[in-house]
Parts: structure tokens; sequence; C-alpha cells
């Protein structure tokens, strides 16, 4: 089942997809207990919005061994955490803001996880259970600030930081999937969910154990190797296999 939030005249609405060419409108989320509507409408020409409205974006860093080394860093041990504002979102086509206090600014492609169920202490088995779907994330990062800081908040959390969609797919392989990140169309980053360091399932379990995650919010799992800069001018996709292709435009703030 593919799952899109689009604009409904001004109205944002969840939808579900009927066919390649229609969606049927659903009266909130799916993880909300959305059911369908009466309304089937022509996919053309609606605008696409980022697919989650979450309560919090829950990130994981360095889940890639080729990507920690490439920044000179050691594997975790553990699950390394940090957080996204809800307000760095931003949906499929709409431009993502280099900040003017930053001047290098990096493309993060990676495997978004939407949880449909509340999760608290769960095991694998029950984490697993409790994917609601996948979807793509560029998880945008001001690298000269994160390496300023160290810590991670200010250099992710700029408002268009966490572009998200184009929409959510729930059938799908956690284990196999290609990660893939384009600029200007050419292959910048490339790699396998069966190469990270922690797998999905175990992710979100972990992650339960610190915090309650709640139906609808959005984990980002780590990117592969082959990070770089963002340009103005430029466009950046984000996919991931069978969910689709993410495509933003990069416009200085």
């Amino acid at each position: 089942m593919r799952i899109l939030r689009v604009l409904d005249g001004s109205v944002p609405c969840f939808a579900s997809q009927v066919d390649e060419a229609h969606i049927r409108l659903l009266t909130r989320a799916p993880w909300d207990g959305g059911k369908d509507t009466e309304r089937v409408l022509p996919l053309a020409g609606l605008t696409l919005l980022a697919p989650v409205t979450p309560s919090k974006i829950v990130c994981v860093g360095r889940n890639y061994a080729a990507h920690a080394k490439e920044l000179g860093n050691e594997v975790p041990k553990e699950p390394l955490l940090f957080l996204k504002p809800p307000s760095a979102i931003c949906g499929p086509e709409q431009p993502i803001l280099l900040p003017a206090m930053s001047e290098r600014v990096e493309h993060e492609a990676e495997v978004g996880v939407v949880i449909g169920q509340q999760l608290k202490h769960a095991s694998v088995n029950e984490a697993r259970a409790g994917i609601f779907g996948i979807t793509c994330v560029n998880d945008v990062t001001a690298r000269d600030l994160q390496k300023r800081d160290v810590q991670f908040t200010r250099a992710k959390s700029f408002d268009s930081f966490c572009p998200v969609g184009p929409w959510i797919e729930t059938d799908r392989d956690l284990t196999q999937l290609d990660v893939i990140a384009r600029v200007n169309g050419a292959i910048k980053q490339q790699g396998n969910t069966r190469d990270m360091v922690f797998p999905i399932a175990e992710l979100v379990a972990f992650i339960s154990q610190i915090m309650t995650l709640e139906p609808g919010d959005l984990l980002a799992t780590g990117t592969p190797e082959g990070v770089g800069p963002l340009l103005a001018g430029q466009s950046v996709e984000i996919e991931v296999q069978s969910v689709g292709i993410l495509r933003n435009p990069i416009v200085r703030a």
C-alpha cells in the first residue's frame, strides 16, 4: 500500500493510492485510525506534501561502517542517536535552504521508517511489527557546523533540513534496500541496508528502550558513504528501493 499526503485545495490530506493515476482521500493519517472517504482524485496536478507529521524525528549516526570511516570516526558500539525538530521537514520538490551561517551543507541519503503503533520497551519482533512503512529521507547536514559544535543539533536542525517523501510504502523488505543519492543526476551515494551496522528492527527496539515511539514518528536510519556538498542551483535526489525518488532543489536562503 502507498500512503501519500496531498493538498486538497488548501487543505493537507492523507490519501492512499488507488492506481497509478488516482488516490483516495483518508479521514486522517492511517496510523491514527484514518478511514477511506468517497473522494477519489486524479494524482496529476496535486501537490505532494511530506507524508508524515511526526511528534519527533529520531536519527541514527554512523550506521554504515564506510560512512563512519570517511568522516574519520569509529563505528559506535551502540546506536548513536540524535534528534531533528519536526520544523526541519520539507516535502517533495520543496527547496532545501542553504543557511548563511554555514559554508558546507551536505546530503545524506537514508531510509526513513514510519512508526505505526506505540512502542515502549519493544522486543525486536514487536518493533518489526510496529513499523508502518518506509520512505525516503535526506538528513541534510551543515558539516562545518557539526565539526565546530561537536553536538549535532545546530548542524541538523535548520528549516528544510529534513526532506521526506514522496510517499510511504508499507510493503517492503527492510533488509535488502538500495539507497542512492544523486546530485544533478550524478550518483554520489549508493548503499544497501544489508550493510547497516545495526539493522532497522534492532534500531527501533533499541530506541523504544529510551523513549516511547508514537504512531507517525519518523526514524532516519543512517547514511552510506559518499556524502558531499550541496550548492545553490543544484537538485538532489534520494532514492530508496521499492519507494521511489525524493527530489529537492537547492536554494540559498
